[in-house]
C-alpha cells in the first residue's frame, strides 16, 4: 500500500503546497452572454459560485467564504462535482468503491487546462484528484459562444492497485438557490410523447428516469426546464434548461436540501449499472447540455435549437425534403404496382422522397406481418421481383428520391439470423428469451452483432447506391438484460456497452455515407435525445399522426429540439389512431410546423384534396427555409385555456417570418383570436399575406389586412387577428419585409 500512496501523496502534497495560504482563485467559463464560476478555496476544493448572466465583477466571488471541509454544513456552499464520502450526505455526482475497499472520495483541485476546440467553442477541463487514491476525475465544459450553451461531463481514470468500482456518475451537477422552484419535464407513452407537466418542487427528492435501455424516451425524456421563483412563461422568468446527450438509461435528479436549496444532477442511471475499471482504463459520461435564460423558456428553446442546429444535428442548417412514407397507405399489404403506383401520386403532388416502410424484405420468413423475417435484410422476391433498385429508379424517373425503413437491433424469433445466431440475442444465461412484439433484442454490445449491423447497412447502401433516406427504426425495450460479450463480472456495464455499440454503428454510416439522410425512430418518438440525433438529421416524434394530438406533441418537443428535425406527416381522415375527422387543411397545416412529409395513398384523395395538397406543398417549399435557419415563437400554448394553438418561425435578419394559427374547440360567433406576435423588427414594414387558403380567390380569407403591409410595431403590440374560430380552422400567414 505505502508504494502505491505515498508517490501520490507527495504529488498531492505539492500542489497543495502552492495552494496554501494563497487567496481563492476564481475559475470561470463564458459564453457570450452567460457566466459559469467557480473558484478554488482554501481547502483546496473547486467550488460552484454562480450560473447566469455575465458578471462585470465576478472576483468578487471569490470573497465568500466556505467552511472546512469537514463541516458537514459546508454543503450549502456546493463543491462543482461532489464526491460521495468525507462531507458529502446528498446525492453525489460520483461514487466510487476503491481498490482497498474505501466508500470515501475526496476531490481536489489540481489543475486547469485548455483543449483544442471547434471555431466559436471554448473547452475547459478542471482536473480534480482524490486526495488520497490515485484516481482523477476531469470536469470537462464545453461553451458554445453565441448559442450561450455549454456542455458538461467528467473523465474518471486511476492507478489503484485494483479495480475500482464506479456506483454513480453524473455528467453535470447545478445547484440553484431560489425562494421556489418549478419544474417543467416531459412524459407519455407510444402515441402521446413530451406531454408537458410542470411542478412546484418540494423538500425531497423527484427523480426523473429511464431503466428501459432501448427507446428510452418514449416514456420520459431526459431533458428539463427550471424555473427559479415563479412558473415558467414563455416571455418572462429565470429559467435553466437541460438535456442529457444519451440514448440509454438515464437519471435526473433535484434534491432541495433543509436550506431550500436544489441540487440538481443529470447523468447515467447507477440502476444495476455498477462500472468496474481497471487501473489504466478510463470511462467518460455523456455529455449534459444546458442553458440560462434571464427571459422566459422561449429564449431557452431558441438557444437550444441553435446550438443543436450547428453541433447536433446532421445538416442543421439545410431545409429537408418532402416525403412521402408508405406505412399507412400500404402497411404490410404491398406488391410493386402499389409501391409504384404511390410514387406516381407522390410525384404529381410535389413530393420529393419515397420511403419504403417495413415489409421489403425475408425470403424464408417473408415479412408478412410483424410476426417473422426481422433480421433476414434480403428483398422479398415475391413482392419485388425487380427489387429495390428498380423502385430506386422508378422513382428518380418522376423527379423523386428512394428511402428505406430498417430495423437492425431486432430479430423476429422467425428468422433465419436468430437460427444462425442464438449466442447474438440479449439473454440472462439459463433463461427463456421472452419477445415483446414478436422480437428479441441483438447485444449491439457484443462486437460481433455491430459488424453484422455495419455490414448489413453498408451492404444494403452499396448495393442500391441511389437509397437516399434510411428510416432507423426500434421498436422493444430490453427485458431479461445480459450479454454473451463480457464478463460475469461486467454484466452491469451491458447497459453502457449497448449505446456506445449502437453509436458505433451510426458513427460509420455518418463518416461513409454522408450524404445519406437518417431519421431516428424508436416505435415513435423513443429515441428523441441530443446523443441519437448527434448522427440523424430528423426524428420521428410520434406515431400518432392526428394533427389534434400533434399539436400538444410536437408543442412539448419543439420546447427543447429543433422544428426542422421534427419529421410531421400529413395522414387520413378520420385519423387510425384517435378517430379524429380534421380537414386537409388542418392536418397540412400542422405539418408545415415540422418537416413536412405525407403518411397515405394519394390514389384515395379525391381531386379537389390532390389540388390542394399540391399547393401546400408548394407553399411549404417557399417557407421551409425558416425552419433551417429561423428562431421559433410561441404565443398560443396547447395547454392554456381558450382553444388557441399558435407560434411563428422568424427568420435571423428579421426580414421574413411565418405565423399559423389552429382552433382547437369552436368558440362563439365573433370570438377570434389576437395574435400579438414575436421576433419582429418594431422599424420595419410588413406584408401579411395568407398561405394555404381552401379557396384563394373567394372571401375574404382569415385576416382583413391580408396583402397589406403594417409596421412590426404595430403587429407586436397591436396584433394580427386571425379570422377563424370554428374547431379545427387553421390559417397560416407570410409576412414580408418591404422597403
Amino acid at each position: 500500500m505505502k508504494s502505491n500512496v505515498l508517490p501520490w501523496l507527495a504529488v498531492f502534497l505539492a500542489v497543495t503546497s502552492l495552494l496554501r495560504g494563497a487567496e481563492p482563485t476564481v475559475q470561470s467559463v463564458t459564453t457570450r452572454d452567460l457566466a459559469l464560476v467557480y473558484s478554488v478555496d482554501a481547502a483546496h476544493r473547486l467550488m460552484f459560485r454562480h450560473f447566469g448572466p455575465k458578471l462585470a465583477h465576478e472576483a468578487e466571488l471569490a470573497r465568500a467564504k466556505t467552511p472546512a471541509v469537514s463541516d458537514v454544513r459546508s454543503m450549502r456552499h456546493w463543491e462543482a462535482y461532489p464526491a460521495y464520502g468525507r462531507a458529502e450526505v446528498y446525492s453525489p455526482a460520483l461514487q466510487v468503491t476503491h481498490a482497498d475497499g474505501s466508500l470515501v472520495t475526496e476531490l481536489v483541485f489540481a489543475q486547469r487546462k485548455t483543449l483544442p476546440a471547434p471555431e466559436g467553442v471554448t473547452h475547459t477541463v478542471f482536473v480534480l484528484r482524490d486526495a488520497v487514491q490515485p484516481l482523477t476525475a476531469e470536469l470537462h465544459l464545453e461553451a458554445y459562444a453565441q448559442e450561450n450553451v455549454f456542455a458538461q461531463w467528467v473523465e474518471v481514470s486511476h492507478s489503484e492497485k485494483g479495480p475500482i468500482a464506479i456506483g454513480s456518475i453524473f455528467s453535470g451537477f447545478l445547484p440553484s438557490a431560489a425562494r421556489k422552484y418549478f419544474l417543467s419535464h416531459f412524459h407519455g407513452a407510444w402515441s402521446s410523447e413530451m406531454t408537458l407537466s410542470e411542478e412546484e418542487l418540494k423538500p425531497g427528492v423527484k427523480i426523473i428516469e429511464s431503466q428501459r435501455g432501448v427507446r428510452i424516451t418514449q416514456q420520459d425524456n431526459p431533458s428539463f426546464l427550471l424555473a427559479l421563483d415563479q412558473p415558467a412563461t414563455e416571455e418572462t422568468g429565470e429559467i435553466i434548461g437541460g438535456a442529457l446527450a444519451w440514448s440509454g438509461n438515464f437519471r435526473l435528479s433535484f434534491q432541495v436540501d433543509e436550506w431550500g436549496q436544489l441540487r440538481t444532477l443529470a447523468g447515467l442511471n447507477p440502476f444495476v449499472s455498477e462500472l468496474k475499471l481497471a487501473p489504466g482504463e478510463p470511462f467518460v459520461s455523456p455529455k449534459f447540455i444546458f442553458t440560462y435564460s434571464p427571459a422566459g423558456r422561449g429564449l431557452v428553446s431558441r438557444r437550444l435549437h441553435d446550438w443543436a442546429r450547428r453541433y447536433a444535428l446532421a445538416d442543421g442548417f439545410t431545409p429537408r425534403s418532402i416525403v412521402l412514407n408508405s406505412w399507412e397507405g400500404a402497411y404490410f399489404k404491398f406488391d410493386e404496382a402499389t409501391l409504384t403506383g404511390m410514387i406516381d401520386g407522390a410525384a404529381q403532388l410535389g413530393v420529393e422522397t419515397f420511403v419504403l416502410d417495413d415489409g421489403w424484405f425475408g425470403n424464408k420468413h417473408p415479412r408478412d406481418s410483424a410476426e417473422a423475417g426481422l433480421g433476414d435484410w434480403q428483398t422479398n422476391i415475391k413482392k419485388l421481383p425487380r427489387g429495390l433498385n428498380y423502385l430506386a429508379d422508378y422513382a428518380e424517373s418522376k423527379g423523386m428520391k428512394f428511402g428505406l425503413w430498417i430495423e437492425p437491433e431486432m430479430v423476429n424469433p422467425r428468422s433465419e439470423l436468430a437460427e444462425r445466431h442464438p449466442e447474438w440475442i440479449v439473454q440472462s444465461p439459463g433463461r427463456e428469451k421472452i419477445a415483446m412484439r414478436n422480437q428479441w433484442l441483438l447485444d449491439l454490445g457484443n462486437p460481433a452483432v455491430q459488424e453484422f449491423v455495419w455490414q448489413m447497412v453498408d451492404r444494403l447502401l452499396t448495393e442500391h447506391p441511389k437509397i437516399a433516406y434510411l428510416k432507423w427504426d426500434a421498436n422493444r425495450h430490453v427485458s431479461q438484460p445480459g450479454t454473451t460479450a463480457l464478463p460475469a463480472d461486467r454484466q452491469s456495464s451491458f447497459w453502457t456497452a449497448y449505446v456506445r455499440g449502437l453509436y458505433s454503428v451510426y458513427a460509420k454510416i455518418r463518416a461513409k455515407y454522408p450524404q445519406i439522410i437518417l431519421q431516428v425512430c424508436a416505435s415513435g418518438g423513443g429515441r428523441v435525445d441530443f446523443g441519437a440525433l448527434a448522427y440523424h438529421h430528423e426524428f420521428w416524434a410520434s406515431d400518432n399522426t392526428d394533427a389534434l394530438s400533434r399539436l400538444t406533441i410536437q408543442y412539448g418537443t419543439n420546447l427543447i429540439y429543433p422544428p426542422i428535425a421534427t419529421a410531421a406527416h400529413v395522414s387520413t381522415s378520420p385519423n387510425h389512431q384517435t378517430g379524429n375527422v380534421t380537414p386537409l387543411k388542418f392536418r397540412f397545416d400542422v405539418a408545415m410546423t415540422g418537416r413536412l412529409g405525407l403518411e397515405l395513398q394519394p390514389k384515395d384523395m379525391d381531386a379537389a384534396e390532390q389540388e390542394f395538397a399540391r399547393a401546400a406543398i408548394a407553399t411549404y417549399k417557399r417557407i421551409r427555409p425558416l425552419l433551417a435557419q429561423g428562431d421559433l415563437y410561441r404565443m398560443h400554448s396547447p395547454y392554456e385555456p381558450g382553444g388557441w394553438v399558435s407560434q411563428m418561425l422568424v427568420a435571423k435578419d428579421r426580414t421574413q417570418a411565418a405565423v399559423f394559427v389552429f382552433s382547437t374547440q369552436a368558440h362563439r360567433r365573433g370570438v377570434v383570436p389576437t395574435l400579438r406576435l414575436r421576433g419582429l423588427d418594431p422599424a420595419k414594414r410588413y406584408k401579411v399575406t395568407e398561405l394555404n387558403r381552401l379557396a384563394p380567390a373567394k372571401g375574404a380569407g382569415a385576416f382583413w389586412g391580408n396583402g397589406q403591409t403594417f409596421t412590426g410595431e404595430y403587429l407586436t403590440e397591436i396584433g394580427l387577428e386571425a379570422n377563424i374560430g370554428k374547431i379545427y380552422t387553421s390559417a397560416v400567414f407570410l409576412l414580408e419585409a418591404v422597403p
